[in-house]
């Protein structure tokens, strides 16, 4: 088994960048998710509640991020994670608070326009905490703006698995994965419970729920019921379907395209 594919979210629910190698730092995949965008209330927006955000594509320069939505673009800066200062706010991701910091006001303005709703472009900063649910993880753990874990884990089998019952592509980009692992059978990453990479080690604690996001076709956003048909027929396990698996990272280091996967502990 290798490593196939690495993916990083500058913002939360936008556009995914593709890399050959992907640093992990303390927070998960370098840069992944340290920034979102909140209504007035200081709640977090997703593709959830604007179909729309599925369509804006992310490019990362190393040193600016360009947002793309058709024949628009806004260029961002990478800010500062470390500095502080700044606007300060509360937001909410799912039930958890977390302390952020104001990115760009010309952001805020640009993505407003183009979401057709009032929206914020907020960053968590290195001095914030935001704790990993201690049901799965070890005090200390940490992520930014995702759901809730550092990382999501997914085969390509898997995938192909899912896109024999559709008669339209199933890119794997709606998944919306870190690590995608190739060789094995489908779903074998449900029986995962540790693999290294690189001499990192992973923990797989938590098979990830899906909501309505795969469901939207990224060339227009529209949703296609026919996907969720599919996870409820092949996927369901009580109310939810479930695809991919959370992990969390006990290493930091680099991950490349190409390495070898180990599976270390399995059930």
């Amino acid at each position: 088994m290798q490593v196939s594919q690495l993916f990083y979210y500058p913002v939360k629910s936008l556009g995914s960048v593709s890399v050959q190698s992907m640093r992990v730092t303390d927070w998960g995949p370098h840069r992944d998710r340290r920034m979102m965008l909140v209504d007035a209330n200081g709640k977090f927006v997703t593709q959830r509640q604007c179909h729309l955000m599925s369509l804006i594509r992310v490019e990362d320069s190393g040193h600016q991020i360009r947002f793309i939505l058709g024949e628009r673009y806004f260029d961002l800066p990478w800010p500062d994670f470390a500095a502080t200062g700044g606007d300060s706010l509360a937001v909410t991701v799912w039930d958890d608070t977390v302390a952020a910091r104001s990115v760009s006001k010309a952001a805020d303005a640009w993505f407003s326009d183009v979401m057709q709703r009032d929206v914020r472009l907020v960053l968590v900063g290195e001095e914030t905490l935001r704790q990993v649910d201690l049901t799965y993880a070890r005090q200390g753990d940490k992520t930014g703006f995702s759901d809730g874990f550092p990382f999501l884990l997914i085969s390509e089998a898997s995938l192909l698995a899912l896109q024999s019952h559709l008669p339209f592509e199933l890119s794997m980009t709606r998944f919306r994965p870190n690590l995608v692992v190739s060789g094995c059978e489908p779903f074998a990453e449900d029986r995962w419970r540790r693999i290294a990479i690189n001499g990192i080690e992973f923990e797989i604690v938590k098979p990830c729920s899906r909501c309505v996001i795969p469901t939207l076709n990224p060339v227009d956003g529209v949703k296609q019921p026919e996907v969720m048909k599919v996870l409820l027929e092949h996927r369901k396990q009580g109310n939810q379907v479930f695809v991919g698996q959370n992990v969390i990272h006990r290493a930091e280091g680099e991950i490349a395209v190409g390495m070898s996967v180990e599976v270390l502990e399995s059930i």
